[in-house]
């Protein structure tokens, strides 16, 4: 395969970050899969075709349906809000279209269920984006552990900290209706946490977890894009029906320990994604504000300089930053979205799934309902149990 026809449904934030990666990745891993970007679809016309034109993509549509009925598409790109991600793939996967697909894989753990087992029967290949994973520092994190370095994995704690609707003003976005988005900050920032911590530790064993909503009805929007939106002049009010902030306690199958925190009422806190880990022979620290950097300490070094060291994770050893810039010259955001794509092209390459993929999307959603199901019940719930 010399190139990959892409067509994505979707063209807002993520849609403009899938983009961006589709356009970089052959210019700086010339021997992926290059990415052709054919179709791109969204509702409304006007809106959809300035993407196309802005974003790169060869033409635009409004339906879906069509996208997928076309036979100069093998892949579909789905980053649509979270309720139409189980539609379209089931539609996708009978199209014999390999899918990438957003996170949350579904509103619920029985229609990701559904979504994995005919990804499967129909034999395509399937990703979930989980972007965080693919940050060098994170990978050196997971290289850590995974070599022995830091000993046993005693401690996982997360945190995922926004301030973007702190202002009881701020409208109604579909961000904030679990019919559309499935949970708040628990699904949408909570599943990153869990995905790393799947990544790094180890599956998850049972869970216990306490929420809120502090804001319970906000204006009605008038327009939204990403996380920005506008409201009317008195306008008028609906319910908030997710979880402002969620926190909850896990214990992992291999005896790890683990606490997790999602809010988007951290007042300063932009995009506060951190984790750190405590292993027998060390510890690592990682926040995404400075995602270059992993902060690492080992016993073993003698105890006069013993302490945590910022190692800047941009040298030729560390994962994807070869193809960058010279060691110290970082990169962002925006790079974590073309590994992910480097990720997939080679997969789908290779005839092998790529990680993560609707398995990894399944496990996530079956420790989120886990912890809904503890608050609701106010007990520790297995994960066997869902």
């Amino acid at each position: 395969m010399e190139q990959l026809r892409i067509g994505m449904i979707g063209y807002k934030f993520m849609g403009k970050a899938h983009s961006n990666a589709y356009r970089s990745l052959p210019m700086f891993f010339p021997k992926a899969v290059k990415p052709q970007m054919s179709v791109i679809c969204g509702r409304n016309e006007e809106a959809v075709t300035e993407a196309a034109a802005q974003l790169g993509w060869s033409e635009s549509v409004t339906d879906w349906k069509e996208l997928i009925g076309r036979d100069d598409i093998d892949l579909v790109d789905i980053n649509a809000p979270s309720n139409a991600h189980k539609e379209i793939a089931l539609a996708a996967a009978a199209a014999g279209k390999h899918i990438f697909c957003e996170k949350p894989l579904a509103l619920n753990l029985e229609d990701s269920r559904e979504m994995l087992e005919a990804a499967e029967e129909a034999g395509i290949a399937h990703m979930i984006g989980f972007n965080y994973r693919f940050s060098p520092a994170v990978r050196l994190a997971k290289r850590l552990i995974e070599s022995g370095r830091l000993g046993t994995i005693y401690h996982f704690r997360a945190w995922f900290l926004q301030d973007w609707i702190l202002d009881p003003e701020f409208p109604l976005v579909w961000r904030l209706q679990k019919e559309i988005a499935g949970s708040g900050s628990h699904g949408d920032l909570g599943a990153h946490l869990i995905d790393l911590a799947h990544f790094l530790v180890g599956d998850v064993q049972e869970v216990i977890g306490m929420s809120e909503t502090f804001v319970k009805e906000r204006p009605l929007a008038t327009e939204m894009t990403g996380l920005s939106a506008k409201a009317g002049k008195d306008a008028p009010r609906g319910p908030v029906t997710v979880d402002d902030a969620t926190l909850f306690l896990a214990r992992f199958a291999n005896g790890a320990l683990g606490s997790f925190e999602a809010t988007r009422f951290a007042a300063g806190h932009r995009s506060t994604n951190s984790f750190e880990i405590n292993g027998s022979l060390g510890s690592v620290k990682f926040d995404f504000e400075r995602m270059n950097e992993l902060e690492v300490y080992l016993t073993s070094d003698d105890e006069d300089v013993q302490g945590f060291r910022r190692v800047l994770a941009t040298d030729p050893s560390h994962d994807y930053a070869e193809a960058w810039w010279p060691p110290g010259h970082t990169i962002g955001f925006e790079h974590t979205f073309i590994h992910e794509m480097l990720e997939l092209s080679n997969a789908i390459a290779e005839g092998r799934q790529p990680e993560p993929n609707f398995k990894d999307g399944v496990k996530c959603q079956a420790v989120l309902e886990a912890v809904e199901r503890s608050i609701e019940q106010r007990r520790w719930v297995p994960i066997s149990e869902m």
